[in-house]
């Protein structure tokens, strides 16, 4: 009797287990039946010309820019301009007080023409005395001369006539030699006065002239730093002083910027600025604007690279004439350095990049099942993604929906859904 009981109810728990079983599989293939499809949204893979292009950020400079102090420490009479107006080139901006220097134009003046008069009294004056003690000398020495040759001749002439010894006429050929020589150096004499006096005294006239009219031009030039000039065109957009303020050349009174063409400075980094050139054509996007796009050309690529921050600075020159863009502006600039011939591209949003590498994933519908697939990415290009290795033009991938999928995941394909405005 024991036996019989004790079989059946092993019999009892066997069923009981297998009974539990069965309803356990059941009701997970039941889940399994009834599990919702993942919905995405999907985009067939592409082939297109893409231009390649290197991006970075940028800031707004003038092109042209001058901190604008005064070289005279004076005080400010008058401010023809403030911040924000417009200036032409040498436009005056402001007026120093340059009271006491009109005085010392009119005493420089004063005294350029007292050297003047200085110099023409002396170019035009008597020689001095010891010219005319000079002058007499010659004169006498002539006489004497005159006398001695006269002499000279009648006693030749007696000689001749056989009245007097050949003694006499020798001693009229000295007496008549030594005149000569007495008239040729009070000559001499006369000339060296006249010329190393006169032309002493005319050179410190002239000398004392060029003093004046010197001290005359300083004057007038320092008169002229008392108006602050612009020296281009531009706008104020740094005004630092007002009226009564003291000027002083170590203090800035204005910043003037030429805002005519503006240059957005680019920090490319070094691996991406190997196909920068001058000439070629950039695009700056305001960042409060992404809009609005304005063209210029590269007129600046630096040749040494940033140590700090392992960049190349890099200078885009944009018309803007309309003064759409502000000096301080920031935004993104793009330069364009090649093209991609018919390369497969994804949307940017397709594909879910490793940190710091063109490297990342794509998933790819096949079946009707999510699959990941890796791939190798060029520079984005205005929001398109080339793909150089991992898909082929025609595949379809997923753009929307597949977050946290894994493999093998079943998808519904449904509309992409609208961009909000």
């Amino acid at each position: 009797m024991r036996r019989t009981r004790d079989g059946r109810n092993k019999t009892s728990i066997l069923l009981v287990v297998l009974a539990v079983g069965a309803a356990a599989c059941s009701k997970h293939e039941e889940e399994e039946a009834v599990k919702p499809l993942v919905q995405v949204s999907v985009v067939q893979v592409e082939r297109a010309n893409l231009a390649v292009s290197v991006q970075a950020p940028a800031s707004v400079f003038a092109r042209e820019q001058a901190n604008l102090a005064a070289r005279l420490t004076a005080p400010i009479r008058e401010l023809r301009v403030h911040k924000g107006d417009m200036v032409a080139a040498g436009q005056v901006l402001a007026r120093l007080d340059d009271r006491d220097l009109k005085a010392q134009r009119d005493e420089a003046a004063a005294a350029v023409a007292d050297a003047q008069a200085t110099l023409e009294k002396t170019t035009g004056s008597t020689l001095p005395t010891d010219i005319e003690r000079a002058r007499g000398q010659v004169a006498t020495a002539q006489a004497a001369l005159n006398q001695a040759q006269k002499f000279y001749d009648r006693r030749r002439q007696l000689y001749e006539q056989g009245a007097i010894p050949q003694r006499d006429l020798v001693m009229a050929e000295t007496d008549l030699a030594q005149a000569k020589t007495a008239y040729e150096v009070a000559q001499k004499s006369r000339a060296l006065l006249e010329g190393q006096s006169k032309e002493r005294d005319i050179t410190i006239a002239r000398s004392r002239l060029e003093q004046a009219k010197a001290h005359l031009t300083l004057v007038e030039t320092q008169l002229q730093f008392a108006e602050i000039r612009s020296p281009f065109g531009g706008f104020v957009v740094e005004q630092f002083v007002f009226p009564g303020d003291m000027a002083k050349p170590d203090t800035p009174m204005f910043t003037v910027a030429d805002l005519s063409t503006a240059v957005a400075r680019a920090q490319v980094p070094a691996g991406s600025a190997g196909g920068l050139k001058v000439g070629q054509r950039c695009v700056f996007t305001a960042s409060d604007r992404p809009e609005q796009k304005m063209d210029g050309r590269i007129t600046v690529v630096n040749q040494a690279v940033d140590a700090a921050r392992r960049t190349v600075e890099t200078w885009c020159e944009i018309s803007n004439g309309k003064h759409a863009l502000k000096a301080g502006e920031f935004g993104g600039l793009s330069v364009v350095t090649g093209q991609l011939e018919q390369i497969p591209w994804v949307p940017l949003k397709a594909v879910q990049f490793e940190e710091g590498t063109r490297k990342g994933m794509v998933l790819v519908v096949e079946q009707k099942k999510a699959k990941w697939r890796e791939v190798e990415t060029g520079p984005t290009i205005e929001g398109k993604v080339p793909i150089l290795s991992g898909l082929k033009g025609g595949e379809i991938v997923i753009v929307d929906g597949g977050y946290g999928l894994v493999d093998d995941t079943a998808v519904e394909i449904v509309a992409p859904k609208a961009d909000k405005p």
